[in-house]
């Protein structure tokens, strides 16, 4: 038994590293003028068609961009969204021998993540599918996207909504921790497009397409420039405020499968009241327990949902109205990008900083939930 213990304590010495990032970005954009003139045209449709039902109310650029601060987002397919008569992606069915759109745009991303940290696929351990959405139920899209590599090893999907990269963060950096791998991708393909309803006028604007990758691995096999993970906090906490009742259950109930809140649905007012102090309180308690400052941290990569929220989170944290610099945003150009969004922030906002810098990797969602990653620059 003694040597068995032993064992087992030489084999927990893992000390988890964010290796590299990547990211796959669609080619194509829709400008908030664009998607206004779609909406509005759809709104001249329906008001037309019902002259005795209450008229929908137009959309325009400055309702979006104060609302939300976005100015642009990236899709998949863009011509239906614009098309007033269909307002929704159109993806042609791929035949079950060819690779699914989410396992395509995933290995993108994740080629990129192990190009720029130098690493094969049969260097990897792991993979883990953190997304809002599945295309499927199973088999599994990590499975796919880890079949597409060469990897051998294992993979699964998880979801926790806009904290699923967060989330899987922290669950690979666990693996590496008690010695189950040494370098685990965390992939993050969202196609939020998908769950969006793009006739409702409070959230059409919201969402926009992408993937992200990261390497989390051993620091004895990491690149000798990486980021240290000093430590992580999740936290859920359940609301109905953000909701999405899509499922392989509404077959059972085909006359509600229309229903609105079969996409995306939120009581925005009610989220930013009640998630703002939450995330802030517990970016501050986590750093309190891992003896961080929070006015020190160099840079906060916050989640990309609301200008508006991201300034008040900041400013809780570090004390004072966060720069540019301090709390960078790729909401503008990426739209809301659910798990994706902090990951996207870290991966276009972080080559400058110092050795010695540290920083949080922070999400926040539906759920509730919440994850914190608090990251140093090491070389």
């Amino acid at each position: 038994m003694q040597e068995t213990h032993v064992a087992l304590t030489a084999k927990m010495t893992g000390r988890p590293v964010i290796s590299a990032t990547g990211l796959f970005t669609p080619p194509e954009s829709i400008t908030n003028e664009e998607l206004v003139a779609s909406f509005n045209a759809f709104v001249d449709r329906h008001n037309a068609a019902h002259p005795d039902a209450e008229p929908l109310a137009y959309s325009s650029v400055e309702f979006i961009e104060k609302a939300s601060g976005i100015k642009a987002r990236h899709v998949m397919s863009k011509a239906p969204i614009l098309d007033p008569e269909i307002m929704c992606p159109r993806l042609p069915e791929r035949a079950n021998d060819e690779i699914s759109v989410m396992a395509e745009i995933g290995v993108a991303a994740a080629k990129q993540a192990l190009e720029r940290a130098g690493r094969r696929p049969e260097d990897v351990d792991a993979v883990l599918c953190a997304a809002s959405n599945m295309q499927r139920a199973y088999p599994a899209m990590a499975i796919e996207i880890q079949q597409a590599l060469g990897i051998e090893g294992f993979g699964f999907d998880m979801n926790v909504a806009c904290s699923s990269a967060t989330f899987g963060i922290q669950t690979a950096a666990d693996y590496v921790r008690a010695g189950n791998a040494r370098s685990v991708l965390v992939v993050s393909p969202e196609i939020t497009s998908g769950h969006l309803n793009w006739r409702d006028r409070d959230s059409h604007f919201i969402f926009g397409d992408v993937a992200t990758a990261v390497l989390v691995e051993d620091a004895a096999i990491a690149p000798a420039q990486h980021w240290e993970i000093l430590g992580t906090k999740l936290k859920t906490v359940f609301s109905n405020n953000i909701r999405n009742n899509f499922g392989f259950l509404n077959r059972a109930h085909p006359e509600s499968a229309g229903s609105a809140d079969k996409l995306f649905v939120q009581e925005g007012r009610k989220v930013f009241k009640e998630v703002v102090p939450m995330v802030a309180q517990m970016i501050i308690d986590e750093a309190g327990r891992l003896g961080i400052d929070p006015a020190s941290l160099r840079r906060l990569w916050l989640h990309q949902a609301n200008a508006g929220m991201n300034r008040l989170i900041a400013q809780r944290v570090l004390g004072h109205e966060a720069s540019e610099d301090e709390s960078p945003t790729v909401l503008d150009t990426y739209g809301n990008t659910s798990s994706a969004g902090s990951i996207i922030a870290f991966h276009q906002h972080n080559e400058e900083l110092a050795a010695g810098d540290t920083g949080l990797i922070c999400s926040f969602g539906a759920g509730y939930s919440a994850g914190t990653v608090f990251v140093r620059k090491v070389g």
